[in-house]
């Protein structure tokens, strides 16, 4: 018989998502499985949507956040592999299948997945970041880190690792644990077969936020991890070309601009094609994905929005990290 997989999944006011998610995770075709939603003092009508579906529910007394909600689902868990998913991923009909052939016979391994290249929907802004996510995930079979919203770990393994860290940031927990599985000796290893549609429901705001966001904590975990150059996923080195080739385009603007010298502008279509040709391959991947129109139309967004977002997020992590973050221990 295949091993019982947990599927755990934390939820914190997901009434427009988890029961999408648990819909999806019940029309598995693996056959031994339970699904665990750990609430995290939901304040919406999640927890009624939950109670439909035969999982296991816990509900937190106070809001702990994800990494304390996913420790818990993991410490009340019976399987002997855990399937982290988030609460607006869809889960595949043949991904916990695929996670099970990843991981069977292979000690101190990590096995990760990513999202589908299709938002579950699918307009520009969530399809941009589900490629973006998706090719800088795969980029390398053995990556840099593995997130939570597809990662599969012996349960073993993760109780005498101590799991996710609770005194930390509020977001990139996944990252800080998986680079500690590794220094102890654990290898990851990224399967691109195991996908999760993600909902992102985002919008042009939404986008920008969530890349700012992201980005300044990012900075602040670098920083202090002294990794803050290295080629880490999503904080690959394309992306940091591209921010810095846009700030630099918009320097040398300025300046032609102050001086009245047009010759200030001369390096600039140098410059925008250098930045091209160092994304050429997650360039290559938005046309293969969504065709001519969407290419054209994420490139200037990548260019020209999506830096301009990224630029700020580190530039407030900078600074959040020499006041606040750089002399502490921990981080909350």
């Amino acid at each position: 018989m295949d091993s019982l997989i947990s599927v755990i999944i934390p939820n914190h006011n997901g009434t427009s998502t988890i029961g999408k998610c648990l819909e999806a995770a019940f029309s598995s075709r693996y056959d031994n499985f339970e699904v665990i939603v750990v609430d995290d003092c939901s304040t919406d009508n999640s927890v009624e949507i939950i109670k439909r579906f035969p999982c296991k529910l816990i509900q937190l007394d106070k809001h702990s956040g994800a990494s304390r909600t996913r420790n818990v689902g993991a410490h009340n868990s019976t399987g002997d592999i855990l399937f982290f998913i988030d609460s607006d991923c869809i889960l595949q009909e043949d991904a916990l299948s695929i996670a099970y052939e990843s991981i069977r016979n292979r000690g101190n391994t990590v096995i990760g997945g990513t999202y589908a290249r299709l938002a579950y929907d699918d307009n520009f802004f969530g399809t941009f970041q589900a490629i973006f996510v998706n090719y800088h995930e795969t980029k390398r079979r053995e990556p840099d880190y593995i997130a939570a919203h597809a990662m599969i770990i012996e349960s073993k393994v993760f109780k005498e690792s101590g799991g996710f860290p609770e005194d930390f940031l509020p977001i990139i927990e996944d990252v800080e644990f998986t680079h500690r599985l590794r220094r102890s000796g654990y290898k990851l290893i990224m399967n691109p077969e195991i996908l999760v549609r993600h909902i992102f429901n985002f919008t042009l705001i939404r986008s920008f936020k969530n890349a700012f966001r992201k980005t300044t904590y990012w900075t602040i975990y670098s920083l202090k991890n002294r990794d803050i150059f290295k080629d880490s996923g999503t904080a690959s080195l394309e992306l940091k070309t591209n921010v810095v080739t846009y700030f630099l385009n918009l320097f040398l603007i300025m300046l032609s601009f102050l001086l009245k010298q047009i010759v200030f502008l001369t390096p600039i279509p140098l410059i925008f094609f250098l930045n091209l040709f160092v994304n050429r391959n997650l360039l290559r991947m938005f046309y293969d994905t969504k065709g001519l129109f969407f290419f054209i139309s994420s490139v200037l967004y990548y260019t020209m929005i999506y830096s301009l977002s990224v630029g700020i997020g580190s530039f407030m992590g900078m600074v959040k990290y020499l006041l606040i973050y750089r002399h502490r221990e921990g981080y909350n």
